[in-house]
């Protein structure tokens, strides 16, 4: 097991790694992938059963990145995990590559090519009543958008998740609150949010999506309710660790400069600098 020291270093890395590559592509969802990036992590490290070495395994966990635009710090995880080579992030976005700026099922470790915001919450639906009808131990986990939040079809997935009773699907929303346009709250107002998934029949869980041992201690947790599937309400930062992108509505789709990646890297290099120090006088350096 991953300690939460270790969870983190992970997740810096991620972030220097997902920039580097938006940076080189000159493209990509830097905000997002930014915020989701801690989320990721904690699933892939340390909650979900999966095998790069069997990416087709029949009882591994299934995750599907309903906001799909965000792909570049799976990307890299997938990528660490070793699902493909890591010489392969440095052709993201160009021409011919696998690793196109949505998920795409021709990678391992890929279930669903996503993209079109609204549709992973309904597929994801498919796939856990599937393993309930098979008698699959099998979980799902979908990660959907807050301004996604705005599509019909994430409600009929959310009703149909409650009447099938899938206790063995997790939706999360990365709640940074920022989309393209700018505040969710301005371009579609989604608040009370917890209270109306807990409306569609769904166990809500809220979270902060920095934070280890609350994501932990949600996702490992299900489910807390039987016959309910679970709704993690993650608080997230768009743009998180990064200064100059933090809560910045511009940096949903934005490319750093040399200048700019530069400073990222050493901000995050400080964190991390950081982190080594908690590990040393924690006593738990790995």
């Amino acid at each position: 097991m991953a300690t939460v020291l270790e969870l983190k270093r992970k997740s810096l890395q991620i972030r220097k790694e997902l920039l580097t590559m938006i940076h080189g592509a000159k493209g990509g969802h830097t905000g997002g992938s930014l915020s989701n990036a801690d989320i990721l992590t904690a699933l892939y490290y340390e909650v979900m059963k999966h095998d790069p070495h069997h990416p087709k395994l029949s009882d591994r966990d299934r995750f599907v990145a309903s906001k799909g635009h965000c792909v570049e710090s799976l990307w890299c995880i997938l990528a660490d995990l070793g699902y493909f080579p890591q010489e392969e992030l440095a052709t993201f976005s160009q021409f011919g590559t696998r690793l196109i700026g949505h998920p795409n099922n021709k990678v391992p470790g890929i279930e669903m090519n996503t993209g079109a915001l609204g549709h992973g919450l309904a597929v994801s639906v498919g796939m856990a009543l599937a393993a309930k009808r098979d008698g699959k131990s099998y979980r799902v986990f979908c990660l959907m958008g807050d301004g996604e939040q705005a599509e019909g079809s994430i409600w009929e997935a959310a009703m149909a998740g409650a009447h099938y009773k899938l206790d063995n699907l997790v939706g999360i929303i990365d709640r940074n609150r920022l989309q393209i346009s700018g505040s969710t709250e301005d371009v579609m107002a989604l608040e009370p949010l917890d209270r109306k998934w807990e409306a569609f029949g769904w166990h809500v869980v809220t979270v902060d999506g920095h934070d280890y041992d609350e994501l932990l201690k949600a996702l490992r947790g299900f489910p807390e309710a039987d016959g309910k599937p679970t709704l993690v309400l993650a608080n997230t930062i768009k743009g998180k660790g990064v200064s100059f992108a933090e809560n910045k509505p511009e940096w949903h789709h934005h490319v750093p400069s040399d200048d700019q990646l530069k400073q990222a890297h050493e901000e995050l290099d400080a964190a991390l600098a950081a982190l080594e120090g908690e590990e040393e006088r924690s006593g738990t350096h790995a």
